[in-house]
């Protein structure tokens, strides 16, 4: 009995350290799956960037996000610099599966990744 009570009181202490906006949702980025091939993620890096209409200024050579160089990281960026702008217009986190939805922020060092509410 007393570890049931120690793993609810645990679970419930997660909860509440949660980054939460004020209206009670949870903060979500836009990120590459890892499971997705390359070729794939550079095909949807290239939609998200061109015709999806994503700003990928960030993920060019001498700026914030450019490293690490790698086709999931420039990926996640573009899928998520294009989710934030647009998932409140019709938007999706799916780019026919290469992406997903998490709730842990992905900026690193310099490179930080917008959150709209």
């Amino acid at each position: 009995m007393p570890n049931v009570l120690l793993m609810i009181f645990l679970a419930l202490l997660f909860l509440s350290i949660m980054p939460q906006n004020s209206d009670g949702e949870f903060e979500q980025w836009c990120v590459a799956d890892v499971q997705t091939p390359d070729e794939e993620l550079q095909v949807a890096l290239d939609w998200a960037c061109g015709k999806g209409g994503a700003n990928c200024s960030k993920i060019q050579v001498n700026q914030p996000c450019y490293f690490p160089n790698t086709v999931k990281d420039h990926a996640s960026y573009a899928f998520n610099n294009y989710f934030q702008n647009f998932k409140h217009k019709g938007g999706s986190c799916y780019f026919k599966g290469a992406a997903m939805i998490t709730e842990l922020d992905p900026s690193h060092n310099s490179c930080l990744y917008e959150y709209f509410p």
